[in-house]
This record gives structure tokens, C-alpha cells and sequence, in this order.
């Protein structure tokens, strides 16, 4: 069995500040340490669940967060953009199942540093009507490709919000969220332990999960933080304004939907 563990920072343990998630500071170096360290749970589990390989995808900002030397050397790394199957690069070596570990609640929410894809640019994403974060818009794209999401670990707010989009998951609660960049958390070390049971319970399980898959056509409706990112984000001809922030296009796949919102996010740089 073959799985591949997506790693974000925002849910780790120990990580409540932006300051903490971006590099060029003090802060940010621990929380990568303590991203990896997490990533490496959820290896230890993997394997002691019976998994004959693993992959672990950087999925965080620039995509190159975590440390290589001090990855657990019997997984391999996914790192650097641009990707097309983004938060699910590894996908394409036909994996089995996919654990998503340091994940956060979606925009708008009250979870710690909540956000989807891209805190500059984006307010809310809706898909098919249904609102989505991270979780649900990649677990979407990995069950448009056969794979479930068995395993998943971030704050109350995330587990909240996406348990019902993936009932077979194991959960891991890292922290409790009092607001965007406040609440109680877990050690690094029990973070730790918990995400190694839990990844290994989920392998053990995995046979049972059945992957997240949303019709096609895609309608997805983006709200962003701005009129002017709507603006220039409907320079794109397929793209329809709905309102003075609002647009929606549609796609025939997920990975479709997800290249959009991916090469939105990158346009919106220009407005920065």
C-alpha cells in the first residue's frame, strides 16, 4: 500500500502567528522543525499500519518547508511549485490513500489562521453550492482520482467543519481554536503521538474509506477580498462577474477547478 501525507504548517502544534508560517525569521524555523516532526508521526504510523511506501508533499506556501535531513528516510518528499496537482502533489505515482496532517479551517472561519489557498485573495470558495476549504477542495481532487482521505489532524474548527466531508477519517485535535490567532494547544511530542496512532489506525483501516467525489460539471463561485482582485481576476475571459466581488466559472474536472483557483491566486500578486 502506497500513501501520501500532505503536510500543512497552520495546523501544527505550537503554531498560532502568520510570523510562524513565513520564512525569514526565528519563529518560522521552529515551526518548520515542529511541521516536520509531525510529518514523521504520521510516517512512523504509516508504516507500523502496514503501508509498503510513503510520500510526503510539502504543501505549504512556496512548497518547500519541510527538512529533508530530518525526515524519516524510508518516505520520500514532494517539494517546490508549480505543481499541477498542488496540496496533492504524489497523487500521480498512484497512491492508495492520503493522510492530511497541520490542516486549518477554511476562510472566513474562526480557526487558527484560517484561510483557503490564499489569505490575500480569497474570502470563500463554493463548489457545486457546497463552501469548501483546503481539505475538502484537494480531498475532492484525490476522490475525483480514487484515493480517500483516511486520516486528517488540525484544530477543533478544521475537524468540525470538514469530519462530515470524509466520515471514514481518524482524527487528530492539535489545538483549540479561541480565534484566528489564539487558543490551547498540544506539545510538539503528544501532537506527535497522537498523529503516529492515529496513522496507523487509518492504514490499518484504509480498505474501509470511501474517497470524496463531486460530480462534474464543477461550478465553482469565488468570492474575493477585493473588487479589484475581481477585476483582474475576470481579465480571464471564461471567468463571469456576478457582483462586485463575486465570479464564478465552471470546469469539467476538480484538478480543472483547482488549476483555476491556483492560477488566480498566482495573478493576484500583482495587486500586492
Amino acid at each position: 500500500m502506497k500513501i501520501l501525507i500532505s503536510t500543512d504548517i497552520e495546523g501544527v502544534a505550537g503554531v498560532f502567528h502568520t510570523e510562524q508560517t513565513r520564512a525569514g525569521n526565528g519563529e518560522y524555523e521552529r515551526a518548520r522543525a515542529w511541521m516536520t516532526g509531525e510529518a514523521n508521526a504520521a510516517i512512523q504510523g504509516a508504516f507500523a499500519g502496514g503501508a509498503d511506501e510513503v510520500l510526503v508533499n510539502d504543501s505549504h506556501g512556496g512548497f518547500r518547508n519541510l527538512l529533508p535531513d530530518a525526515l524519516d528516510p524510508r518516505a520520500r518528499l514532494v517539494l517546490g511549485k508549480p505543481r499541477y496537482l498542488g496540496m496533492m502533489g504524489g497523487l500521480e505515482e498512484h497512491c492508495d490513500a492520503v493522510c492530511l496532517v497541520g490542516y486549518h479551517a477554511r476562510s472566513q472561519a474562526r480557526g487558527i489562521l484560517a484561510h483557503t489557498i490564499n489569505s490575500f485573495a480569497f474570502a470563500r470558495v463554493f463548489v457545486n453550492g457546497d463552501e469548501l476549504g483546503e481539505a475538502g477542495l484537494y480531498g475532492a481532487l484525490a476522490g475525483e482520482l480514487g484515493v480517500p482521505v483516511i486520516m486528517a489532524s488540525g484544530d477543533d474548527v478544521f475537524i468540525a467543519e470538514t469530519r462530515p466531508l470524509f466520515p471514514h477519517a481518524q482524527w487528530v485535535q492539535t489545538k483549540v481554536a479561541h480565534g484566528q490567532g489564539s487558543g490551547a494547544t498540544l506539545s510538539p511530542a503528544a501532537a506527535r503521538e497522537a498523529i503516529a496512532a492515529a496513522a496507523e489506525a487509518a492504514v490499518r483501516g484504509a480498505a474501509g474509506a470511501v474517497p470524496l467525489r463531486i460530480a462534474a460539471p464543477i461550478e465553482c463561485r469565488l468570492q474575493t477580498q477585493s473588487s479589484a482582485l475581481a477585476d483582474l481576476f475576470c481579465m480571464w475571459p471564461t471567468l463571469e462577474r456576478v457582483d462586485g466581488v463575486t465570479l464564478r466559472f465552471t470546469a469539467d474536472s476538480m484538478q480543472a477547478a483547482i488549476r483555476v483557483l491556483n492560477s488566480l491566486s498566482a495573478m493576484s500578486s500583482m495587486l500586492r
